[in-house]
């Protein structure tokens, strides 16, 4: 039985290594998380008829940042996102005779799942919920300057993201449909519902009846040599219509920030890690 030459030998050796080591790889990839840090800037447009009847508007700045990981469910193809914000608004009634201020934190966190996805496009469906805390002051009034703003909902949301040459096109959109919020009654003080205790009826179930929001979020990711430019547009709407007293908050504004990938780990994981060796550990 003739020998197999030695070049053949060697060939067929390194093919196998290469596939046992791709194979070994693919194993043990590890998704990374997608987060991003963007300034924002824009007009807002405030109503709240427990401060005035009048629309104030103005500009709008805010700090948001947003994040997508990977987790371990449904094969490993949910996707969980989570977004904390900070916004104010500094605006002015239509004879720019008084200001209102406003601000607000707010974090939300849905859950995708791919419904369609090829080499460039994906579509996601999901939803979670959202908390937010913050307030309108207008600094005309002496009796009742400002007014609270409170709310925890769950949300509906939906996300596409197409990638286009060496950009990456993302458009997602939110909305509430079930929750909780604040709001005092008309002429009702905040003395009486904090420091006399009299606040019933000033946390209220919320519903497409007396609840409506819709946040519209658009991206494009652009790749240079070690960064990510993100920049897009952020709209956000928010209305509630209860104890007679109506609240519309409206912002636009254009974002912009930086965009990485990172990989998150602990434990022993991070200690024994092979590939990815820790600055600290």
């Amino acid at each position: 039985m003739k020998r197999l030459p030695a070049e053949i030998t060697i060939t067929v050796t390194l093919f196998l290594t290469i596939c046992s080591i791709s194979l070994s790889a693919q194993e043990s990839t590890t998704k990374s998380t997608n987060q991003a840090t963007l300034l924002g800037v824009g007009k807002s447009f405030l109503t709240d008829t427990y401060l005035s009847p009048l629309e104030y508007r103005g500009l709008t700045m805010s700090l948001l940042h947003d994040r997508i990981s990977p987790t371990k469910h449904f094969n490993e193809k949910l996707l969980l996102q989570q977004q904390f914000q900070i916004q104010l608004a500094f605006t002015k009634n239509p004879s720019a005779s008084a200001s209102e201020y406003a601000g607000e934190v707010s974090y939300n966190v849905n859950a995708f799942y791919p419904f369609f996805k090829n080499t460039k496009f994906s579509l996601l469906a999901g939803g979670g919920g959202d908390a937010s805390l913050g307030g309108i002051y207008n600094v005309r009034n002496s009796n009742n300057p400002g007014s609270l703003k409170a709310s925890v909902n769950l949300d509906l949301s939906a996300m596409a993201s197409y990638n286009w040459r060496r950009l990456t096109f993302r458009w997602q959109v939110s909305t509430p449909f079930l929750g909780m919020f604040f709001s005092p009654a008309y002429g009702q003080s905040y003395y009486e519902i904090f420091s006399l205790g009299n606040g019933k009826g000033t946390v209220r179930f919320a519903s497409f009846q007396n609840q409506l929001a819709l946040r519209n979020y658009f991206t494009v990711d652009i790749p240079l040599n070690n960064l990510t430019i993100r920049t897009g547009y952020l709209g956000d709407f928010y209305r509630t219509d209860v104890n007679d007293i109506v609240t519309n908050i409206v912002s636009h504004q254009f974002m912009v920030g930086l965009a990485v990938e990172s990989l998150n780990f602990g434990g022993l994981k991070a200690k024994n890690s092979k590939l990815i060796k820790s600055s600290y550990y």
